[in-house]
């Protein structure tokens, strides 16, 4: 079953050891369940230097939501950090890589995708005052509020979010428009299915 139009209070995040056991994840939330997912969104706690789980045909996006810095390292030689505020990363989940924490312990958004199922886009952005989505059949839109306050209006009557609260949008048979209102700064990510491949003469 697909979500429904929902806020995911922070307290109610599943917390797990990472597929690896090297860590420790808050699992947000896994569609269509966390042992069959096509995409799934947590937060991981990097508490110590880890290699990461590798994710054959998922791709993944990193944000770094506190603490000093995380080092990717990739089994190719590349090295990134990511830095606070809120840097982020895109990367295949086949890659290896080693965590290295730069000054101590981190916190991650981690959104993972099946690549051949969905595709998916994150932003980081302010809210200041009102702010439209427009929900499309098939699609989810998610709102993970990193500081301040939110309402959404639109076709559900949802609770208000706050700090590290997460809501899930989606609709039914026709187009919905949700509008949020509030004052902080969240991400936001937009997950489609992927279109079947058309076949010769259509």
């Amino acid at each position: 079953m697909p979500a429904s139009t929902r806020v995911i209070p922070a307290n109610e995040y599943r917390r797990m050891r990472w597929r690896n056991g090297a860590g420790w994840t808050r699992e947000i939330h896994a569609e269509p369940s966390a042992e069959d997912w096509t995409w799934r969104l947590s937060i991981a706690e990097i508490e110590q230097d880890a290699p990461f789980s590798c994710f054959p045909g998922v791709d993944r996006e990193l944000v770094l939501l506190s603490g000093n810095g995380l080092r990717l390292c990739f089994d190719d030689g590349q090295a990134l950090v990511l830095h606070p505020p809120h840097q982020r990363l895109r990367f295949a989940g086949e890659r290896v890589v080693h965590g290295e924490l730069v000054d101590g312990r981190t916190e991650d958004f981690n959104l993972m995708w099946r690549r051949d199922a969905v595709r998916a886009e994150l932003w980081h952005r302010p809210l200041v005052g009102a702010m439209a989505v427009f929900v499309d059949p098939g699609s989810t839109w998610v709102l993970h509020l990193l500081a301040g306050h939110a309402r959404i209006e639109g076709g559900a009557s949802l609770p208000a979010l706050a700090a590290g609260d997460t809501a899930l949008l989606q609709c039914g048979a026709t187009r919905e428009r949700h509008l949020v209102d509030g004052g902080g700064e969240a991400l936001l990510v937009r997950i489609d299915p992927v279109e079947a491949a058309r076949t010769p003469g259509q």
